[in-house]
């Protein structure tokens, strides 16, 4: 190897306290540095002579993207503190430094790979390699954006987040070419990398040549941008993970300047760890504060920004979704024994959030949410969805939102948000305006970021119907179309949604039917897969079981066996690797039976609903079309893969249909017993009578415009003519839906607004 050191020409640092010193630039520990040149010839000796058993990796890895053209390499900085701690503690204190010596003895090795020695064993024949860069990969801990502080500038850091834009690739210059326009004189000016910006010598330092009259004035220069070295770099902004962000605040935000081969790696959604050097550059907002003159107030204001040397794209993240996800043999034989387990899919079930007493059902319906369906694309490239979309519909105090907080731990990609704080932009995706480019790009938003996961929305009924109106596209077709200030895209949303939501008047009324219960509109509610109405029934026996269960919680004690216990059978760690797994490598289809049976239940549940219409001569507020028999494919197929099952068997179509007639089914036909007795022992019969006689008032005593309070009403028809007093509440219903009369101040005041 000594050979390999001739004729290399080296510069010495002249910084205060260092000279040049004879070391033989080995990698011993504890080497004292004191020359750039001396660290150079050390990496150099670690990245030809560092091995691992029999394998000189580093020597190996070059070689191999040398000849596949990737002129990079990766580097693991456990790897250089083994061969050298001074060397690694450098790197992390002082990477600005170190990298550039790092890339120069890559460039060493690259010039001798790719142009061996000359038989003269002529070194100077050799023509230049071309820059190789190094990246970084590190298994240090990881610091989140909270905690990066003045003290972290100029240092390694390891920074975890989601990425939620990314500018499209730009070239920045490495090497300036400037030309004196008095002498002609040229030269190559080297361009720190980063944010940072240049300035331009102000006097030509070109050498006077006797005889000549040198008359070079102030601010000679002039870039010859043809001449001029060109990398790509891109710029990417950072957010915190959702689940590093402290209660009541604001997620922060970083930007990350990425270069050469790291570009184009990333899309918003990624999960991603980012390691690099904590910089910070001056901003233009920061140069507006300190006046056009670029006064002293500016001067020591600096923004950070993280200059990336190494990037790890979580595989199992939106980012990674192109990605194989990489599981060890011995969880893939850990989940092949889970799947051969007898009733798999109930102890799954039996899991989710069992601190929640009971709903036993929901917890099935959640468990075929997150393993979802299989998604196909047809021939004709029409894409049907395999996720899965669950409503709980219900009395406030039944732990809808816990069941929600669950899911979104346990689901390997989750996000959970807010029906009254989430509005169109935030759930679907945003056009942002770029500071320093005046450019326009998309943020994507919740929807977009749980790409391949769920969308936990709880309150989902304190929506503005304008908003919840945005995310119909998303549910059905799984994408997000945008057209706003001339970009035209549409972004993936391949996401489950579990929405939680109250009925009309706060408690499901038993006394009215679903559709005055029920205040969604027919479009969003086919899109549901099943809607459960969850009631909060009064029950003594029950009632004393929860007692007991939550009492057991609070005491911070297993509950009895009977309770059904606080802990599940598996833990959420080996329950989000497993539904990881399932999603990943299994995608069941119907058997020949299954198909069969499952269509001629589709047509029965058509007959029961056309009946259930019948008898209440209304149409059914939910609707079961096709999109329903799309929903028990779904799910039978989710069954089918919680056990890993390839193909879907009758067993599965049963437990899909039985849910979905436990759930949906049972939503339909909630109140629809009024073929018969009704409120106050009424008849269906007089029941309309009464109604049409009401409407038929109202319209008469109430011109367009006109407005009464609900009171007057009450007193004129339920006190003064015996009128029920349901009969009165349905016909405001139905008016109002026609858009006939419109309801304010609390429903006290009833206003005429159509005909």
């Amino acid at each position: 190897m000594s050979g390999f050191d001739l004729g290399q020409s080296y510069s010495t640092s002249v910084l205060p306290g260092t000279g040049a010193s004879s070391s033989n630039g080995g990698g011993g520990n504890g080497t004292s540095y004191e020359t750039l040149a001396q660290i150079e010839s050390n990496l150099y000796d670690f990245l030809q002579r560092f091995r691992l058993g029999n394998d000189f990796i580093y020597r190996d890895r070059l070689r191999a993207n040398l000849l596949a053209k990737q002129y990079m390499v990766e580097v693991q900085l456990e790897h250089v503190q083994l061969w050298n701690a001074t060397l690694a503690q450098n790197m992390r204190e002082k990477p600005g430094e170190i990298l550039p010596l790092f890339e120069s003895a890559v460039k060493r090795i690259a010039r001798r790979i790719l142009y061996p020695l000359s038989p003269d064993g002529n070194d100077a024949q050799r023509p230049e390699a071309p820059d190789c860069q190094v990246t970084l990969r590190s298994s240090a801990n990881l610091i989140s954006m909270r905690d990066l502080h003045a003290d972290s500038i100029s240092h390694l850091v390891r920074v975890p987040g989601i990425v939620i834009g990314a500018s499209t690739l730009t070239s920045r210059v490495t090497s300036l070419h400037i030309m004196c326009r008095d002498c002609r004189n040229s030269k190559m000016v080297p361009v720190a990398s980063g944010f940072g910006g240049f300035t331009l010598p102000r006097r030509c330092d070109a050498p006077i040549v006797e005889g000549e009259d040198k008359t070079c004035g102030l601010d000679p220069y002039v870039i010859i941008h043809d001449k001029c070295r060109f990398v790509d770099t891109q710029t990417v902004k950072l957010q915190e993970a959702p689940d590093m962000v402290p209660v009541g605040e604001l997620p922060r935000h970083m930007i990350l300047s990425v270069d050469r081969v790291l570009c184009g790696r990333v899309v918003p959604g990624s999960r991603i760890v980012a390691t690099g050097i904590y910089s910070t550059f001056s901003s233009s907002k920061n140069q507006a504060k300190g006046g056009a003159s670029g006064g002293s107030g500016a001067v020591a204001l600096r923004t950070p920004y993280l200059k990336v040397v190494g990037l790890e794209i979580d595989a199992e993240g939106a980012g990674g979704r192109g990605l194989t996800r990489i599981f060890t043999a011995a969880e893939e034989e850990e989940f092949a024994r889970m799947a051969r387990t007898p009733n798999l899919f109930e102890r799954f079930a039996a899991s989710i959030a069992p601190s929640i007493y009971g709903n036993e059902e929901i917890k099935k319906a959640i468990t075929c949410l997150l393993f979802g369906g299989s998604k196909k694309i047809l021939p004709d490239g029409m894409r049907l969805r395999g996720d899965i979309n669950v409503l709980l519909l219900g009395d406030p105090g039944t732990a809808k939102s816990q069941l929600l907080k669950f899911v979104e731990k346990c689901a390997p990609i989750a996000v959970y948000t807010s029906g009254k704080g989430s509005s169109a932009a935030g759930l679907t995706a945003s056009v942002q305006r770029d500071s320093s480019s005046r450019e326009f790009y998309l943020e994507g938003g919740a929807m977009v970021l749980a790409d391949g996961g769920v969308v936990c929305i709880d309150e989902f009924d304190k929506m503005r119907d304008e908003d919840r109106v945005a995310i119909h596209e998303a549910m059905e077709q799984q994408t997000i179309s945008i057209a706003k200030a001339g970009i035209t895209t549409i972004l993936n949303s391949r996401t489950s949604v579990l929405a939680a939501a109250n009925p009309v008047f706060g408690r499901y009324d038993d006394m009215r039917t679903p559709g005055e219960n029920i205040d969604f509109q027919t479009t969003i509610l086919s899109r549901f897969d099943m809607i459960f109405i969850v009631k909060d029934e009064h029950d003594e026996n029950r009632d004393r079981t929860i007692a007991k269960h939550v009492m057991s919680i609070h005491m911070n004690r297993q509950a009895e066996q009977e309770a059904g216990g606080a802990t599940g059978e598996f833990d959420m760690e080996t329950m989000k690797r497993y539904i990881a797994f399932a999603k990943a490598r299994c995608a069941p289809r119907l058997s020949d039976e299954a198909a069969e049976k499952l269509s001629s239940h589709f047509v029965e549940l058509r007959k029961q609903v056309a009946q259930i219409e019948q008898d209440n001569d209304e149409r059914s507020s939910i609707p079961i079309t096709v999109r329903q028999l799309e929903a028990i494919v779904r799910m039978s197929e989710s069954v089918a893969k919680a056990s890993l099952s390839t193909q879907v068997g009758e067993q599965h179509v049963d437990e899909a249909i039985r849910l979905f007639k436990f759930s949906t089914m049972d939503a339909v036909q909630t109140g629809s017993g009024v073929s018969g007795e009704r409120a106050g022992g009424m008849s269906r019969a007089d029941l309309n009578g009464e109604m049409h006689k009401l409407e038929r008032e109202i319209r008469r005593r109430l011109p367009i415009g006109w407005s009464t309070s609900y009171a007057k009403l009450r007193h004129e028809f339920v006190e003064s003519q015996g009128l029920s007093a349901h009969a009165l509440e349905r016909t405001l219903f139905v008016l109002e839906k026609r858009e006939v009369i419109k309801f304010s101040n609390q429903r006290k005041a009833i206003t005429r607004t159509g005909v």
